[in-house]
């Protein structure tokens, strides 16, 4: 009776798991996800729920980063923190959102389950929030001010792109250790996620407590 149980525990979790395809999402599926995430343990609900907020907090200091060399580059002093909220606060949203649509929900509704592409994705939009959305973020901003209070000579048309990517360049050279350990933190963050995931498809689908007492 006992083999029995674990053959059917068995074949109806790798039924889920081949029900678990980006092609058409499963309403029953995503509600057994659901009440499968309910039954981890704290520790994990905490950490698959609140793992994209510290992604995001670590693109924000990207972007402030990012913002204080566009500063020193331009030499504006006027203006800081008008240019140092949005710096703050757009990267953080945008990374958190980013994550939370790319791998948090595709993993909660079933429609992610290879283990390569939850990676990759969590890799790129962490080196992306936290490295070239600052710094293209940035830009505009400290051009903006820099035009306004005239802190910097301004190129001629014809060498606008020149001069932008002239500017560009160290900055980028300086976040590029920044968007590697982003981008890092982001793979891990991932992984871990995805582990949690496979230990949501372990648990049993049904629980019944007149076996459990």
């Amino acid at each position: 009776m006992f083999r029995r149980d674990k053959v059917s525990r068995m074949a109806d979790n790798t039924l889920l798991t081949q029900d678990l395809q980006p092609s058409i999402p499963n309403p029953n599926v995503m509600e057994m996800l659901l009440e499968r995430f309910q039954r981890l343990p704290e520790l994990d609900r905490k950490f698959f729920s609140y793992g994209p907020i510290y992604l995001g907090i670590n693109s924000a200091f990207a972007g402030l980063i990012a913002n204080s060399f566009f500063r020193r580059i331009l030499n504006i002093a006027q203006a800081r923190f008008t240019s140092s909220l949005p710096m703050g606060v757009l990267p953080f949203l945008s990374t958190v959102a980013a994550y939370n649509a790319a791998v948090s929900k595709p993993l909660l509704s079933g429609d992610l389950n290879c283990p390569t592409c939850v990676l990759v994705r969590g890799g790129l939009v962490a080196s992306i929030g936290g490295g070239l959305y600052p710094v293209l973020l940035a830009l505009p901003i400290n051009a903006g001010l820099a035009t306004r209070y005239n802190t910097a000579p301004m190129p001629q048309k014809g060498n606008i792109i020149r001069f932008w990517i002239t500017v560009c360049q160290p900055v980028m050279r300086k976040l590029s250790f920044v968007v590697i350990l982003q981008a890092l933190f982001g793979v891990y963050l991932s992984s871990k996620h995805y582990a949690i995931y496979m230990k949501m498809l372990a648990l049993p689908t049904f629980t019944d407590p007149e076996l459990n007492g």
